[in-house]
């Protein structure tokens, strides 16, 4: 890939570094935090860890315009999970899914992911928003410190910024949530997701 710029997208996004960062998360989660609550209330941290194995490849797919299964599936359709060899499998999906978003050619025409049709460009923002933020998740959980790729979180921060007047946001994302002045630029990401930054386990 040519150079990254914070705040573009295409050819010059490589969601190498940020998909490395959330395999490192992956790596971190103990058997016993497999139960634990996350900051998505329908989901312990095996139906995360299901969840991003589930989007990674649909986002693959769209990447590489293969279309089917994986592509076609609405995320909310059923409740993920994750299967024995997911430590393994996860990683390696995550790797694939930065390969082929390396292509220019994953950034042009339509694909699909989700059963929606959507642009290549607009299937990027997307899967950099669900790696940075579910990634976050991820990390909360199971209390691991978390440093996202700073130029797909930029891209993320103001993909969200997007869509806090689109009337649709509240099929995807829940009610922003305000932080601070002085918020760091990951917990303003968080707070447009709709999510509570100063989210904490269940004790």
């Amino acid at each position: 890939m040519t150079d990254s710029t914070p705040g573009t997208t295409g050819p010059t996004l490589d969601l190498g570094p940020q998909t490395e960062a959330l395999a490192q998360l992956v790596v971190g989660v103990g058997d016993e935090q497999l139960a634990e609550t996350t900051p998505c209330p329908e989901y312990a941290v095996r139906h995360l860890l299901g969840h991003l194995a589930g989007l990674s490849a649909a986002f693959r797919d769209a990447g590489r315009k293969d279309l089917g299964a994986t592509t076609d599936t609405s995320p909310g359709s059923t409740l993920p999970d994750i299967g024995p060899g997911w430590r393994e499998e996860l990683p390696k999906i995550l790797t694939e899914l930065a390969d082929a978003w390396r292509d220019p050619a994953a950034w042009t025409g339509m694909t699909r992911a989700g059963g929606v049709d959507l642009p290549g460009e607009v299937a990027g923002l997307v899967a950099t928003d669900e790696l940075v933020i579910h990634g976050w998740d991820l990390a909360r959980a199971t209390g691991q410190e978390y440093a996202p790729d700073p130029v797909a979180l930029q891209v993320c921060h103001d993909f969200l910024a997007a869509s806090v007047d689109d009337p649709s946001r509240g099929e995807i994302f829940g009610p922003v949530v305000p932080v601070g002045p002085d918020a760091s630029l990951l917990d303003r990401s968080v707070g447009l997701s709709g999510r509570d930054p100063g989210w904490k386990p269940r004790s």
